[in-house]
């Protein structure tokens, strides 16, 4: 070979061309042959060669390699609880990668607890259970909690602030307490905000949008309460308490559950506490809908039903003028991208929102161990879990959720679903009334009938 000849053989190697590598391999054992080698030899040196150029190191490289293998996976294989909080930890800022974490935790039947500005560090931490048999306790290892420093903009040295206040006097009992006690030069609105989305203060006070729209309220009493302790003054009748009335939070309920999630994945960077798709797991079972980790595992290319919520969306423009988009979706299993092309951007895009939940019709594509995926239909979720016809399941325990059911019935209208309504009666029998006609029953409808007061359960049949 002459040098521009062997560079050639060398970027085929780097870049594993098989195509390429087949032309070097005639051109190699011809030219060794040339030169009086056995053409024999001379195709088991290049077969060596092809072999190395599939995955190849030398061997102190693979030595270390090895060594590291064989310590992380003696370290998930005895301690996973400690290794996986761990991981996280150095992967705080990156929840691509925690997402990822999350799903293995999942698989290995790990709980994660959710963050809680009571209970977590930081970083993320094993929590132990405490399990008493006879006269032995015995400390066992339940899980990991989240940690307050991966929730997004808030920063370690800001949370390492609030669990070192809570280490030195002890869980905050209440709002007015937590005011106290923070330094409010240590934690900022944003801050305070992202916690609070991302359920932080839901064991202090379970309603998000209250806090959040009350934010203000909060950091002005803490301002107020951190003055006063670098005065040294006590309140007007010898007291330092704030009291819960003076706080004022704004009358509002709730976000509704879809509003709650998305404000929670945005804090997070992924759903944590449930996931939009949840409302439709019997409809996506009718419908044959593969998860996106059903797809990986497979790997198999071809056409695929796929079901997701938009979590982002690019735009761009081809060469020829032509508009396209990359959609980035998440399902109960991970994140993964769509190509979407113009034909079908253009039909589509009204339903290409963050937060919309979509039943798409894709090709996967696999190479090597990664797939892309190239939309060929999409519609809103609703929509087809409508045609899919469900039916819903409501069970009460008196009048009250009668008239409001009714409401959200005729509002939505009529459709191909049955409703079926369990009445609990005080002799602890059950009277079950099928509703005549048919209803359009979507997730939406499942989630407010849910939230009737008195409702005590509901579900798709």
């Amino acid at each position: 070979f002459s040098l521009g000849s062997a560079d050639l053989l060398r970027r085929a190697m780097g870049k594993k061309i098989k195509k390429e590598m087949n032309r070097q391999r005639h051109a190699f054992v011809d030219g060794a042959v040339s030169k009086g080698a056995p053409e024999s030899k001379a195709v088991e040196i290049f077969e060596q060669m092809a072999k190395f150029a599939g995955y190849g190191f030398n061997k102190s490289h693979a030595a270390a390699y090895a060594l590291v293998a064989y310590q992380t996976a003696y370290m998930k294989a005895n301690h996973p609880v400690e290794f996986l909080a761990a991981s996280m930890t150095f992967d705080m800022d990156n929840t691509d990668k925690l997402n990822v974490y999350r799903q293995e935790l999942r698989r290995l039947s790990i709980a994660i607890s959710p963050p809680d500005i009571n209970a977590s560090g930081a970083t993320f931490t094993v929590e132990t259970a405490t399990e008493t048999a006879g006269e032995t306790n015995a400390a066992a290892t339940s899980g990991i909690r989240y940690a307050l420093a991966a929730i997004k903009n808030v920063g370690k040295a800001a949370m390492d602030s609030i669990a070192r206040q809570r280490a030195t006097d002890g869980p905050f009992r209440d709002l007015p307490d937590f005011c106290r006690r923070i330094d409010v030069r240590a934690i900022n609105k944003r801050q305070l905000e992202n916690l609070i989305r991302a359920g932080a203060f839901d064991g202090l006070n379970g309603n998000r949008k209250q806090l959040f729209e009350g934010v203000d309220v909060l950091l002005g009493h803490a301002s107020a309460a951190t003055s006063e302790r670098e005065s040294k003054q006590i309140g007007l009748f010898g007291g330092d308490d704030i009291t819960v009335s003076a706080f004022a939070l704004p009358e509002t309920t709730d976000w509704p559950p879809m509003e709650r999630l998305r404000q929670e994945f945005d804090a997070i960077g992924f759903y944590f506490s449930a996931h939009p798709l949840d409302a439709y797991a019997n409809s996506l079972r009718r419908l044959e809908v593969k998860r996106y980790t059903e797809i990986l595992e497979a790997g198999v290319s071809g056409p695929v039903a796929m079901a997701g919520t938009i979590i982002g969306n690019k735009e761009r423009t081809s060469s020829k003028g032509n508009r396209y988009a990359f959609v980035q979706f998440s399902d109960t299993t991970g994140q993964f991208e769509v190509t979407v092309f113009s034909e079908l951007l253009n039909a589509a895009r009204q339903f290409l929102e963050a937060g919309e939940s979509l039943f798409l019709k894709a090709n996967a594509q696999f190479e090597g161990e990664t797939v892309r995926f190239t939309a060929q239909s999409m519609e809103p979720l609703d929509r087809v879990a409508a045609r899919a016809a469900p039916g819903m399941k409501v069970i009460i325990d008196s009048a009250a959720p009668l008239r409001p059911l009714s409401e959200i019935l005729a509002g939505q209208g009529r459709g191909e679903g049955d409703v079926r309504l369990v009445a609990r009666l005080d002799d602890g029998s059950e009277v079950e009334i099928n509703l005549p006609g048919g209803y359009a029953i979507t997730a939406p409808v499942l989630l407010k009938v849910g939230n009737i007061p008195g409702v005590v359960g509901v579900g798709e049949i």
